[in-house]
């Protein structure tokens, strides 16, 4: 059984909230502002073979390259990466920026294991869960 604060009503920065089994994840996270005349990436370029993500921002400004193509989504605003398409993201600002990222739970999890300590080979983690590195 689900457990009620699993679903609503957690504090959401910084952690992510899925129910255990569910095939969504929410996650509330801050990118850094840039320190420098250059776009603060916060990932680089890759694919999801099967499966979308979405970002919805609380503050600041976050720039996608989706596609080769550059879209500036700012606060009150969303996008969607959708599978297939090559992608990533950062921040065009000194300031920090706040964002919602609606994923998969395959994205949770490489998140988290390229996150938790991983030094391996980071194009086979990123194929391990279905994704290319470009």
């Amino acid at each position: 059984m689900t457990r009620r604060d699993d679903l609503t009503g957690v504090p959401l920065l910084g952690r992510t909230v899925a129910p255990e089994g569910s095939g969504l994840v929410l996650a509330e996270w801050e990118a850094a502002g840039r320190t420098a005349d250059q776009v603060a990436w916060q990932a680089p370029l890759h694919v999801h073979h099967t499966d979308d993500e979405a970002w919805y921002v609380l503050s600041g400004t976050l720039r996608l390259n989706i596609d080769g193509e550059e879209y500036d989504v700012p606060a009150g605003s969303g996008i969607v990466g959708p599978r297939g398409v090559p992608h990533t993201f950062g921040n065009p600002s000194e300031e920090p920026a706040r964002y919602v990222l609606v994923m998969s739970a395959t994205t949770r999890a490489l998140l988290e294991e390229l996150h938790g300590g991983f030094s391996g080979d980071v194009a086979a983690l990123f194929e391990k869960y279905g994704c290319s590195l470009l």
